[in-house]
């Protein structure tokens, strides 16, 4: 007898697959990932850290640079800026939109780097992080979807994932981003 919650979740399934399926014909979004790719990279080369900011569960980029992701190797300065304390004391002083800004303000320098993630591309604690890191001299990384919304042009690299549905194939190709550019700068950092 088959599941009466069989078909939703093979549709998800079948979906999701289409949609990784399309991505490796993309060339717009398979260059924007290498150059992402690329400057995550040659800021680690050059002592700079990244700081990464999104509202959501794709959070876990810095944790797995600063801990590790498949292999030991030395950690790499990066840093969510997701601590709890210090989003409610802003959130309290100066509103949720400068929840991110005002740690970048504070953490960022030039040659640093801010990947920021917003499946809309529009989140407003996202684009006032953006134009703080631009004010610091930072480099911009996100990773958007559904056109990229205003993040898009704020970005020194945007990846948008071509999708305009439900923010969860979004997601889902937002951590396989994520864990690709980890890879590739685990690869390109600790090859001896």
């Amino acid at each position: 007898m088959k599941h009466p919650s069989m078909t939703r979740i093979l549709s998800h399934f079948e979906e999701s697959a289409r949609l990784a399926n399309d991505l490796l014909s993309d060339a717009t979004f398979l260059d924007s990932m290498a150059k992402g790719a690329d400057v995550l990279i040659d800021a680690l080369r050059q002592d700079a850290k990244i700081l990464s900011c999104g509202n959501g569960g794709s959070m876990h980029f810095a944790e797995e640079l600063s801990g590790r992701y498949r292999d030991d190797r030395p950690p790499f300065a990066a840093l969510a800026l997701s601590d709890v304390s210090a989003m409610t004391c802003v959130g309290n002083d100066y509103g949720f939109d400068q929840v991110f800004a005002r740690q970048v303000q504070a953490l960022g320098r030039p040659g640093d780097v801010l990947l920021a993630i917003s499946t809309s591309g529009n989140s407003s604690n996202i684009l006032e992080a953006c134009r703080a890191a631009k004010a610091e001299g930072m480099h911009v990384v996100s990773l958007t979807g559904n056109g990229g919304g205003a993040l898009r042009s704020m970005a020194h690299v945007d990846v948008c994932v071509p999708w305009s549905g439900y923010a969860d194939r979004i997601q889902e190709v937002h951590i396989r981003c994520i864990h690709s550019w980890i890879d590739a700068i685990e690869q390109a950092l600790t090859q001896v």
